[in-house]
């Protein structure tokens, strides 16, 4: 009756649908900045990949709800349509693909035209994300990209007019020799191409990059940290003007259009992956797949398992990296969530660690969650390293 107290039914979590990961590590060329798992294309290196991919997920077929799956690099793009088609089909065999599914493939702009994009989109790819960089061609060269400013301009038109309602953007700040004016050229270029979703990163300089060796010799340097502070909230500002709201550290998006299947690693969902050098993620289990492309091909094609490591996380790991990946988000984590999955008061394990960056500002405790301020975010590996 409705005078009654009623009681509140018990929080529970429910399972979310799995996503796949799929990489494909062939590139026309080496960027100078980059560290991922990649190498020059070959072209019958990558028949035999694909083979080996399809053979893989093919295996690996299980009755699981899948709702994203990522093609990421590498330059997946330099895949023939037909061949994303046959890992597309491979999947549906394989796992209960659902309606609407998230299926984003990474492309490099000199990669694709308007008939490769229509291909790529029959094939079943509905979200692109483009490796852009930098709108401006000199800082395009730095950085040993194969395109320029005109050519991502025109990749974005080709690819509204293949079908593509969803498209991201990648641009890198804090580059070489970069001015807090000339990064915010590149913010407004890309507002200017209006894409529905836009990830802006930090340039991280890596060891064995061909950049440090590069910047010593043409005596580049990065303006100061706080040059790119001003450059990120000023980046921030602009393109929440414009509807590209902020949802992740360093990620906006027009409403609807977050990406579903990165939201599963920032709110620790489960993935599979498949490909060489592909990390995958399911019940606290982590692993990953040997880097070598011909290492995989071969392991695949004898029937064996091709991870090349694997762990797996006690409970208060678990909950360290989930709270980790969580904050990233501007929405926080709520902390009822975190009590039913991991059993532990969020607050009351970290409460007096954390209080030093509630007192400064840099988080919030609110309303039952938890979040970083955007200032926090610019600190956000400070205060996240309690949880480490």
């Amino acid at each position: 009756m409705a005078g009654w107290p009623r009681r509140h039914a018990p929080l529970t979590i429910v399972p979310e649908p799995l996503g796949l990961y799929v990489h494909v590590p062939f590139c026309s060329a080496i960027c100078h900045y980059c560290n991922f798992n990649r190498g020059l294309m070959d072209p019958a290196l990558k028949v035999a990949y694909v083979d080996a991919l399809v053979t893989h997920i093919s295996r690996a077929a299980e009755d699981v709800p899948i709702d994203t799956i990522y093609f990421g690099g590498g330059t997946p793009s330099l895949l023939e349509p037909d061949e994303i088609a046959r890992v597309l089909a491979a999947c549906a065999a394989s796992f209960s693909i659902g309606p609407g599914t998230e299926v984003t493939m990474e492309a490099n702009p000199e990669t694709v035209d308007e008939v490769r994009l229509a291909g790529f989109r029959a094939a079943g790819v509905n979200r692109l994300s483009f490796g852009v960089q930098s709108f401006l061609d000199d800082e395009l060269r730095r950085l040993g990209r194969l395109h320029d400013a005109a050519r991502a301009r025109e990749a974005l038109a080709e690819a509204r007019r293949s079908g593509f309602d969803n498209v991201s953007l990648d641009l890198m700040m804090w580059l070489p020799g970069q001015s807090v004016a000339q990064w915010l050229q590149s913010v407004d270029a890309l507002i200017e191409v209006a894409p529905d979703h836009a990830s802006l990163y930090l340039l991280e300089l890596y060891p064995n990059a061909p950049l440090q060796e590069l910047m010593a010799r043409q005596q580049w340097s990065q303006t100061p940290e706080d040059d790119a502070a001003d450059m990120y909230e000023a980046a921030m500002e602009r393109l929440e003007a414009v509807g590209l709201c902020q949802y992740e550290i360093s990620n906006v998006a027009r409403p609807g259009r977050e990406s579903r299947h990165n939201l599963k690693y920032w709110r620790d969902s489960g993935w599979l992956a498949f490909g060489c050098g592909a990390h995958g993620s399911r019940d606290g289990r982590r692993w990953k797949h040997v880097a070598d492309t011909r290492m995989y091909i071969e392991r695949v094609a004898a029937g064996a398992e091709p991870t090349g490591e694997a762990r797996m996380l006690d409970p208060e790991a678990q909950l360290g990296e989930a709270l980790f990946m969580g904050l990233r988000l501007t929405e926080g984590i709520a902390t009822d969530l975190y009590r039913v999955r991991f059993g532990q008061d969020v607050w009351t394990r970290y409460g007096e660690a954390l209080a030093p960056a509630v007192e400064a500002g840099l988080l919030v405790r609110e309303m039952g969650r938890i979040r970083l301020t955007r200032r926090g975010m610019l600190l956000a590996n400070e205060v996240m390293q309690v949880f480490v």
